[in-house]
């Protein structure tokens, strides 16, 4: 058994975090950040992180600064041999960083797409797999040495919902493996580094001018959980859920044709018009013709 501290905070930690206090390395302590508002009323919400150490019966903190004085100090009071780190969302500095020895659970091939987005940056990509590293926290950007790594295909119908439930297993298959059996580490290679940048506005809207088969691929890798989007006449925005590729190739505007919503060579599905509910495309268009 080793003494574990967490530190998370997305559903894919979550995740993690669940099949961790499951094993004989169950944390001591799980470290994730502060409610923020969230959603249109903008009510104040937990991480899923938080919500996951209460319903697992885990001692919780929420410390404004994880790097802070009195954070770390909690984190030395549960006396962690190892504090293991999943999609927090901060950088940890010094001396926080060379207090404790620290894995990262990263969900990429590193050295590709290190960084914040990387699930959804290696779809998005084309990718044809991706994976989980586990690895050591230093200083740099997810450019530690390397404990074990798996590989996981990415799918021409994957969603990042469908991929990242695949990786979450992954990813506690094998940190579960490093904590059992400490295999030696191996210095990643600088051949090959991409980064996976946070997605961005600009990112999440679909681009006329792009191949049906790119558009469809942000589709996927922002479903469910922030969303496509396409840009109509007016200037206002309609959320993409759901799409379909008729013709690869074709780039094209936004249209109507024969009761179906195609950009280019992409049908849309599933649509959702800002501050409106989710429907099917068709729906959205017989209401477009009523008004």
């Amino acid at each position: 058994m080793t003494r574990t501290a967490f530190l998370g905070t997305s559903q894919f930690a979550a995740a993690v975090l669940a099949r961790l206090a499951d094993s004989p390395h169950r944390p001591q302590l799980v470290v994730t950040r502060p409610d923020r508002p969230a959603g249109r009323g903008r009510r104040l919400a937990s991480p899923p992180v938080a919500d996951a150490a209460r319903e697992l019966g885990l001692t919780l903190a929420q410390p404004e600064s994880v790097n802070a004085d009195d954070a770390r100090e909690q984190i030395a009071a549960a006396a962690p041999e190892v504090v293991i780190v999943c999609a927090f969302g901060a950088l940890i500095r010094e001396p926080l960083l060379s207090d404790f020895e620290m894995l990262n659970v990263h969900p990429s091939l590193l050295p590709r797409w290190r960084g914040a987005a990387p699930v959804e940056r290696a779809m998005m990509a084309g990718d044809e797999e991706t994976g989980v590293a586990i690895m050591r926290v230093t200083a740099g950007l997810d450019s530690g040495p390397i404990y074990l790594m798996g590989r996981e295909p990415i799918t021409l119908h994957d969603t990042y919902g469908t991929l990242a439930a695949r990786l979450q297993v992954l990813a506690g298959d094998l940190l579960l493996r490093v904590l059992d059996e400490r295999p030696a580490s191996v210095e990643q290679t600088e051949a090959g580094v991409t980064y996976a940048e946070k997605i961005g506005p600009a990112d999440r809207t679909l681009d006329p001018a792009a191949p049906a088969v790119v558009n469809d691929r942000v589709v996927r890798a922002l479903t469910p959980h922030i969303g496509a989007r396409v840009t109509l006449a007016d200037g206002s925005l309609l959320g993409v859920l759901r799409a379909a590729v008729r013709d690869p190739d074709a780039a094209g505007e936004l249209r109507a044709e024969g009761g179906r919503l195609l950009l280019g060579g992409l049908e849309l599905l599933e649509v959702q018009p800002a501050g409106g509910r989710p429907m099917d495309a068709a729906a959205y268009l017989r209401g477009r013709a009523r008004s």
